[in-house]
């Protein structure tokens, strides 16, 4: 049977800062993002099952993204654990604000990353990660290619 790539897109709207870095990217600020995720697979050829003709059923691609990406961070501040905004971080979540510490620097490239390694780790056997793409404006992006990755 044939491999055919299913690609969904989601949005969420995310602040982040920048620990160390030399611009206005410093200082926290936000994103409307766009996630292209494009998942490669054969669709399913059993007729007595529901999803028959699916690779995946788009609606199964968008709870894995939503709960492991959309919800922890759509509204959300992401900023290194190391920064030196950690005061204001750890004031705004007694304030119930939705605070994400990360491990790593929260640029794009870094976000596809972990975004990329947690997709993978849900979908099922038959299913790979292809690619993501994650547009932080109309005219700049990051993606992640699983070729790339081997």
């Amino acid at each position: 049977m044939a491999k055919i790539r299913i690609t969904k897109q989601f949005t969420f709207e995310t602040a982040h800062a920048l620990y160390g870095y030399d611009g206005k990217c410093k200082n926290i600020h936000g994103h409307s993002y766009k996630l292209d995720v494009c998942v490669l697979g054969e669709p399913i050829a059993d007729t007595s099952n529901v999803k028959c003709g699916m690779v995946i059923d788009f609606g199964d691609l968008k709870k894995i993204v939503k709960h492991e990406i959309i919800d922890v961070l759509d509204h959300a501040i992401v900023l290194n654990q190391k920064t030196p905004h950690i005061d204001l971080a750890n004031d705004l979540k007694k304030s119930d604000h939705n605070v994400v510490l990360v491990d790593y620097q929260p640029t794009s490239e870094n976000m596809v990353i972990h975004f990329a390694d947690k997709i993978k780790a849900k979908l099922g056997s038959n299913l790979k990660l292809h690619s993501l793409k994650l547009r932080e404006t109309e005219t700049a992006f990051a993606e992640w290619f699983a070729a790339d990755n081997i």
